[in-house]
Order: C-alpha cells, then sequence, then structure tokens
C-alpha cells in the first residue's frame, strides 16, 4: 500500500497555484503529498476501496463542486485518515440562519436581521415596510448558504420587491435582510477585516468590503487601535464550529463595536495577491499552509 502525509482534492483553475504551493512547502520539509484531480478521481476511489492507497490527512476542495469526488471523504472517513473539515461540521456550520440564532445565543453582537423561509415553503414575506424603516435603507440581502466573500450579496437593497426577487432566485433557500453595518476608517482604510482561522491560529487581515483587497494586520496595530476582540472572536466560532479552517468578516464602527458580519466560510479563496490584485496576501496564505503542515506532523 502506498501511504501519503496529505491528499489535496481541487476542482477550481484559480486553486492551482494554492495547491502548488502546498506542495512546494510540505515537500521542502519533508512531507509526501498527493493530488486528485478531475483526470484521477475515478482511479483513486478504487484504489483506497481496494485499499491500494491511505493518506494520513485530506484536504478537500472539490466534492462541494462536484459530487464525483465525495465517495473519497466517505471512504477515508472510516478509516484513520484526518478529514479537514468534515463534512458534517461544514454543513452546520455555514447554514447562516441557523448560525445566526446559535451566534446570538453566545452572545455575539450581529446586525439587525430578519430571518426569511425558503420561498417554496412560504411565499410571504414575512416583513413590512416598518421592518425595512427599522432596518434602515439601503439594507443587506444574502442568502443562508450560497454566498461568501460578497457573492451572491444585495448590498443595497431598498423594497420589498427586491427581498422577494432574491428569495425566488433560489426558492429553497432561507434569506437574511440585515442592517447595513458601516465601519470606521483608520488610517485611510474601512475598518473591515478578514479573520482566517488556520488550524489553530488567528490571521488577521484587513478586507476591504468594496474594492475587495487585502492587507495584513500587524501585531503593532492589534495593540494601536485595541483591535484584540477580532482574535478572541475568531477563537470563539472555531471552538463553536470545531472546524480546522474557516474564515469570517467583522466589521468595527465608530464606537468601537465590533460586529460580525460574514459568519463562517469553509472553503476560503486562497488565491495569492502576487497573482491576482483581490487576492490573499502571500504571506498570510505561507502561514496558513505552515499550520496545516503542523497538524499533519501531530497526525
Amino acid at each position: 500500500m502506498q501511504s501519503f502525509d496529505l491528499a489535496i482534492a481541487y476542482k477550481w483553475e484559480y486553486d492551482e497555484e494554492f495547491v502548488e504551493l502546498i506542495e512546494q512547502i510540505f515537500q521542502s520539509n519533508g512531507f509526501s503529498t498527493y493530488l486528485i484531480k478531475n483526470s484521477n478521481v475515478t482511479e483513486v476511489i478504487d484504489d483506497l476501496e481496494n485499499r491500494r492507497l491511505s493518506f494520513k490527512a485530506f484536504l478537500d476542495r472539490a466534492s462541494d463542486e462536484d459530487p464525483e469526488f465525495m465517495p473519497v471523504s466517505q471512504i477515508l472517513s472510516r478509516r484513520k485518515t484526518h478529514i479537514i473539515n468534515p463534512h458534517e461540521k461544514v454543513i452546520q456550520s455555514i447554514d447562516k440562519a441557523a448560525m445566526h440564532n446559535t451566534l446570538l445565543s453566545k452572545k455575539f453582537k450581529l446586525p439587525l436581521t430578519f430571518i426569511l423561509p425558503p420561498f417554496n415553503q412560504n411565499f410571504r414575506l414575512h416583513v413590512l415596510e416598518r421592518d425595512l424603516d427599522y432596518l434602515h435603507r439601503p439594507f443587506i440581502i444574502k442568502p443562508s448558504f450560497f454566498s461568501g466573500g460578497g457573492e451572491g450579496v444585495i448590498t443595497n437593497a431598498n423594497s420589498l420587491s427586491q427581498i422577494q426577487k432574491e428569495r425566488m432566485k433560489s426558492p429553497t433557500e432561507k434569506y437574511l435582510v440585515q442592517a447595513k453595518i458601516r465601519p470606521r476608517k483608520i488610517r485611510g482604510k474601512r475598518a473591515w477585516f478578514r479573520l482566517f482561522w488556520a488550524f489553530d491560529k488567528v490571521i488577521p487581515t484587513w478586507w476591504d468590503d468594496n474594492t475587495h483587497i487585502y492587507f495584513p494586520v500587524s501585531s503593532a496595530e492589534i495593540t494601536k487601535y485595541k483591535l484584540q476582540p477580532l482574535l478572541r472572536i475568531t477563537k470563539k466560532l472555531a471552538n463553536i464550529t470545531k472546524l480546522d479552517y474557516f474564515s469570517t468578516e467583522v466589521a468595527l464602527t465608530r464606537d468601537h463595536k465590533f460586529y460580525l458580519i460574514d459568519y463562517i466560510n469553509d472553503q476560503c479563496d486562497m488565491r495569492l495577491k502576487s497573482n491576482h490584485p483581490d487576492g490573499v496576501p502571500d504571506e498570510v496564505v505561507k502561514l496558513f499552509i505552515t499550520r496545516m503542515q503542523y497538524l499533519v506532523s501531530k497526525l
């Protein structure tokens, strides 16, 4: 039987550079890697079923997009392989409507929110004009599942008809209608942050919600601008979800309140800033991979 330290399944073309960097860092430190792609997934499933192949850990960035990859994690979950972000934990964590209620009960500061049932279950809106006045216009509309990093989110909604239009686009989805949080500015930057939980470490970044441009947050900035709650919020989310990694968004308002905005994103976009203007800073991606390597070294 062939055995490898880490298997990586991926499908998205922009994951190529991330996967190449994982292999480069892992292999330079004596760890073996194995790639699972469309071209070999059927063969890999057969080799796993017949115990010709084994892995210590498995990073799955494919099965959420292509069910052909699902048997890989199903087989490995019955063995001693560490599944990075097991499917059952992911499903519990990425439902924004369910997480909203959980997070409220855990005393997180969240935007004022109305949660609407799926259109195909109940077409009635459940919100009135006076509710929108209470939220203030413009407001946010986002689907419970298929959104993240601004994708799928309406950020400048003004009417009940817009809400209904979005509900009809994805009639099986719950929808969140939320007050818009306006961040303060710190040295010319919007105080909007994307925090990465990387296995056992919080990696904070500035992330402009309008331009989607990242910058690392330094330790000096954490101290100078009293940003320590960013670390505490992310660690608390990790304790609740039990995920190996995820990203989350937090906005800081003028009265120094930290609002949790986009709760859990499990499939972080790890395009490199050196190749994409709106990519993740290279040093952040490298630190993320180093923490994953540390996890694998302990298995």
